[in-house]
């Protein structure tokens, strides 16, 4: 008889899915895909309200926030794939959406009520990622420090100091801030 029934078997991999908006990526998750990069193989990180950009609470473009989290992980012994996942606004379909995006993957880190819920409902095994001195560690603080001029620079990895600084980050975040028209502003 020819041929080899003998199937072999590939080695399953763990893969996770962890997403945020990183506006902008700090040591929080630096700190969070340290401690997940523990228990996978690979993990997909989704950057969450994609099509965002410009605003006070969204100042970074999504392939500004792939350039951040990218080269902040590059020291990593992890495997990641950093995919863009704009906001559908229909969250019965937003796991299918996701998926749609992304490799396969087999569970998901989240503290966020509403994306835990969704993924559990798809049947998705969800797990809590722990957090770390949320106070500072958080972008609305980092933001707000950007605004008033005060040292964000420590809460960040140095290659996200060096994005904000090449797409003139700060500049963009005070200009997006403004009230009024741009000629009241101005000074001449």
């Amino acid at each position: 008889m020819a041929g080899n029934n003998h199937k072999s078997k590939k080695k399953q991999i763990n893969r996770a899915f962890y997403i945020g908006r990183f506006q902008p990526f700090h040591n929080g998750h630096l700190k969070v895909i340290s401690e997940i990069s523990k228990d996978v193989d690979e993990l997909v990180i989704g950057i969450g309200s994609a099509q965002l950009s410009h605003t006070p609470e969204n100042p970074f473009t999504a392939g500004e926030r792939i350039m951040m989290i990218s080269r902040s992980l590059e020291k990593l012994d992890l495997y990641t794939y950093v995919i863009p996942i704009s906001d559908i606004y229909r969250n019965a379909l937003w796991v299918a959406h996701v998926e749609s995006m992304t490799p396969p993957f087999s569970h998901a880190y989240t503290n966020n009520p509403l994306v835990s819920r969704l993924f559990s409902e798809a049947s998705y095994d969800v797990r809590y990622s722990p957090m770390y001195n949320r106070s500072a560690f958080s972008g609305t603080e980092i933001r707000r420090r950007m605004l008033a001029g005060e040292n964000w620079q420590q809460l960040v990895p140095p290659a996200v100091v060096n994005v904000v600084e090449e797409v003139r980050g700060v500049e963009r975040l005070n200009q997006v801030s403004m009230k009024g028209d741009i000629e009241s502003v101005l000074e001449y």
